[in-house]
């Protein structure tokens, strides 16, 4: 019913409802924002893992902080899953949240901001102090027509925050998309990345990376930092919570101390161990920017094979970055298996071989069963292996026909089946 709606009505009477939801939304609870120091984080990659950093050091600093991701909410030290399958919830849902964020004494709120929550109006009736941009990639071009359309749509964030006279903008300016964010008229800018071509005077030079599979180690501007999540992409995650710590006046040191017990986000190349003699890495990874990125982080563990497990979303979804999704798999892991992820409607068998089309020169294992394909992946591990399993990392659900939702948890089900391979081999 929803996409014959879909198909009779026009676009524009969809904006107007979303829009006018919005504000309904912001005034049935008050307005909540206008009371707190509301920061929005937008890009393709790292959203989440950039929020959650943000909350931590705000909070660790005693300024008691609400957090809204694609995983996880947060009200101070309060933590609970986000079991709505949304990186933004809807109007009514996101004003209720933000009110009880200032009934309970929140100063701040973070806010991961996505495209499809803009092309929704859900940032509507909120009051965006803070703007980050952490990098841009091709993704949900089906839904937005166009890449130019994704870019136009995520950089609605920085408009919002252009009209906050003490707004402030957080900008990666080693990718290659910055220049359209920094157009915005912000009053006051921060960057972080290992040149400052924009010559902003608040800029954060990257440096001094050295890697190892239990912390990162960097220098930001020649002041040293450490933290216990892995990989070099969650250096620019870090850059960017530092940034917007600066912004608030939080000092270096105080920084560094909460950075060095962060806490890694939940399914972002969350490494799982039960005392088997390999590496098992959960990642959410579902576009070709962010699987490869994951794939060279877990060079740090200096595998003797790489075993990967991935799949793609169905529904409509941009069937083109399929087979690039083999493709990276292809040419990074030793061992392949294509699975479910969130087939939605579409034949799985489909979307399988959609992706294993794109693998050149490597048997690939296809399994429907996410479950077996699991097991399979931990069984053909041997001592020293990397298991890296892609697409649901922090997940509840996966959705499958006639919107049906099964309840899912990747972490668990992989201490499950480690369990039973351990009692198999003794």
């Amino acid at each position: 019913m929803k996409n014959l709606l879909k198909k009779l009505i026009p676009d524009f009477v969809f904006s107007l409802y979303h829009w006018k939801l919005a504000w309904l939304g912001a005034l049935i609870y008050g307005f909540p924002s206008r009371k707190l120091i509301v920061i929005g984080v937008t890009g393709t990659k790292g959203k989440t893992t950039t929020c959650n950093l943000i909350a931590q050091i705000l909070n660790g600093a005693g300024l008691k902080t609400g957090l809204a991701t694609t995983v996880n909410f947060r009200i101070g030290e309060r933590e609970w899953v986000n079991e709505y399958k949304q990186t933004m919830l809807g109007r009514f849902k996101l004003q209720k949240l933000l009110r009880q964020m200032v009934d309970e004494g929140c100063k701040y709120a973070v806010i991961e901001t996505s495209s499809e929550g803009i092309l929704q109006y859900r940032h509507k009736g909120i009051n965006y102090s803070v703007a980050v941009f952490t990098n841009l990639s091709p993704e949900h071009i089906e839904r937005h027509g166009s890449f130019a359309n994704y870019r136009a749509a995520k950089l609605k964030l920085c408009e919002v925050v252009s009209k906050n006279a003490r707004g402030i903008g957080v900008y990666n300016l080693d990718d290659q998309n910055v220049d359209y964010f920094l157009k915005c008229d912000i009053r006051n800018k921060y960057g972080y990345g290992t040149h400052n071509k924009y010559q902003l005077l608040n800029f954060n030079k990257i440096s001094g990376i050295n890697l190892s599979p239990n912390r990162t180690e960097f220098s930001l501007n020649n002041e040293k930092f450490q933290m216990p999540l892995v990989g070099e992409f969650n250096i620019y995650n870090a850059a960017a919570a530092i940034c917007v710590a600066q912004s608030q006046g939080i000092g270096t040191d105080k920084i560094k101390e909460i950075l060095k017990n962060a806490k890694p986000t939940p399914g972002r190349l969350e490494v799982i161990k039960a005392g088997q003699p390999f590496t098992v890495v959960v990642d959410y990874a579902h576009e070709p920017a962010s699987l490869e990125a994951a794939y060279k982080a877990i060079k740090v563990f200096n595998p003797k094979k790489i075993i990967a497990l991935l799949g793609a979303q169905g529904g409509g979804r941009d069937k083109s970055k399929r087979p690039e999704l083999g493709r990276i798999a292809g040419q990074y892991a030793d061992k392949i298996i294509v699975t479910n992820e969130d087939p939605y409607d579409e034949n799985p068998s489909e979307i399988i071989n959609d992706v294993a089309a794109g693998v050149k020169n490597k048997d690939v294992i296809k399994i429907i069963q996410r479950r077996e394909a699991i097991r399979k992946a931990l069984s053909l591990a041997e001592a020293g292996d990397t298991v890296i399993l892609t697409g649901k990392g922090g997940e509840v659900w996966m959705c499958i026909e006639n919107s049906k939702k099964i309840p899912w948890n990747e972490r668990k089900i992989v201490e499950e089946e480690l369990a039973n391979l351990s009692l198999t081999q003794k």
